[in-house]
């Protein structure tokens, strides 16, 4: 009831007698920063009885049924004046099923809040209003939403209610996420408490002041949760998941959980655990990997088809460039060279001993150089032309032969020696121009390096044993 400067109300058929088995509630709700007041006619009178078990009139300070008890009345005498702390004022009036009475007229005001305190600037604080609404197939309640939207005061005491709406003919699963209480089984102090139907201490389904919370499930569609902390207890909180889902058999928008429930479709498979077992969210990577590949392949394709292509493409040439590099260095240097001169550049240098006996001579050149060998061989010993190609100095062959040179030397001492190699040198000319060499090229004391123009790249190593 809210009405603008109060009004009043009764127990049914006052001033005559009330009728048994009656429950009348009444909610008044006072303007912000106001007070409520209530005044009882003396004409009064309920079934007395001891802590007014029986009839009575139940006045809480708040909107709910679980808002602080201010007192039952009952009795033959009235109640006189209650004031409430805030705007809300919770009324219910009860009868059983016997011994009537004359009932009671109250009427109510509102007066004028002395705990409200102008802030600077003159603006008055804002009045907290602790309550939520949800619905949808799912969602979570959060103690901490108190805090974000600044529903309760600093240092005061906490009393928030969440009220849940579902569709008629469903029902609520709730589960918590997270529950901590500071000061654990002390009910006095903190609790979570959890109503079926309607906010009615009748209808409380479960109320959590240990360490443990469980599972609930409402027969009902409208579900409410309460958390109250005190001054004390300001670090209790809480997360719980609310699911809403109708019994078998299950339409075809729904999902059957196994425990006779089903849920709707957009549940399953959302990260979220909103069956009682995990039924919804069983297979779900299976399902999202597909679903993934065929919608790629649907708005993709085409651009994952030629970037596989192209890939595909750049592979292939790099390996035939790999293949093939190697090869083109060898016929590059083929282009340069013939197949013969490949070879002399490849293989080891052949060297060949170049005798006058294996070259047919003139007669009389002949025997001068037969003379002139003779006349050799009592001085030297034959020499290489080059002496890396003729083995080293310690070997037995040239050990030999220096000592046959050195026995000859002192026959021929007479011998000039300045006269030998001039005689020597122009049969030497003589016997090149005979066999075809020319172009001297190097040349020591009895050893001469020859190019052949027939073939230039041709080098021969010529040793003439005179």
């Amino acid at each position: 009831i809210q009405t603008a400067n109060g009004g009043s109300f009764s127990s049914p058929n006052y001033p005559n007698t009330y009728p048994p088995n009656k429950e009348c509630v009444y909610i008044l709700e006072a303007h912000p920063r106001k007070r409520i007041q209530l005044v009882f006619d003396d004409i009064y009178y309920i079934e007395p009885s001891f802590e007014c078990r029986f009839d009575n009139i139940e006045i809480r300070d708040g909107p709910f049924v679980f808002s602080p008890l201010i007192n039952r009345f009952c009795g033959a005498k009235s109640p006189g004046i209650v004031t409430s702390s805030g705007r809300f004022m919770w009324i219910r009036f009860t009868s059983d099923e016997e011994l009537e009475g004359l009932g009671f007229r109250v009427e109510y005001s509102y007066t004028a809040d002395p705990d409200f305190h102008l802030h600077i600037g003159g603006l008055l604080n804002p009045i907290p209003d602790c309550q939520f609404e949800m619905s949808g197939s799912d969602g979570i309640i959060r103690s901490s939403q108190v805090e974000e939207e600044n529903k309760v005061k600093s240092g005061e005491a906490l009393d928030c209610i969440w009220t849940i709406r579902a569709p008629p003919m469903s029902k609520i699963y709730l589960r918590f996420l997270e529950y901590q209480l500071e000061n654990s089984n002390e009910c006095k102090k903190n609790f979570v408490a959890i109503y079926e139907g309607s906010n009615a201490i009748e209808d409380l389904k479960a109320k959590f002041c240990s360490t443990v919370a469980n599972d609930i499930t409402l027969d009902n569609a409208v579900g409410v949760v309460r958390m109250w902390a005190d001054e004390t207890s300001k670090l209790s909180r809480f997360r719980m998941l609310f699911t809403v889902f109708a019994e078998p058999p299950c339409l075809a928008n729904t999902f059957f959980c196994h425990s006779n429930m089903c849920i709707n479709n957009t549940l399953v498979c959302n990260g979220v655990q909103n069956c009682v077992f995990p039924w919804d969210e069983n297979n779900c990577k299976e399902k999202k990997s597909k679903g993934f590949f065929q919608q790629m392949s649907k708005t993709h394709s085409t651009v994952i088809g030629v970037a596989s292509g192209v890939v595909l493409l750049l592979l292939i040439i790099s390996v035939f460039i790999q293949m093939k590099q190697p090869r083109k260095k060898v016929l590059s240097r083929k282009g340069l060279f013939s197949a013969a001169e490949m070879q002399e550049v490849l293989e080891p240098p052949q060297y060949e001993l170049f005798s006058m006996q294996e070259a047919e001579l003139p007669e009389d050149l002949s025997e001068e150089l037969e003379s002139l060998q003779k006349l050799r061989r009592s001085s030297s010993v034959s020499r290489c032309v080059h002496e890396h190609h003729c083995g080293a100095p310690s070997s037995a062959a040239s050990i030999v032969m220096a000592s046959r040179a050195h026995h000859l030397s002192h026959d021929s001492d007479d011998m000039s020696t300045d006269a030998l190699e001039d005689e020597e040198l122009g049969l030497e000319e003589r016997v090149m121009e005979e066999i075809g060499y020319n172009d001297f090229i190097t040349r020591g004391s009895n050893v001469m390096m020859v190019r052949n123009h027939a073939n230039p790249v041709q080098q021969r190593s010529l040793s003439m044993d005179f």
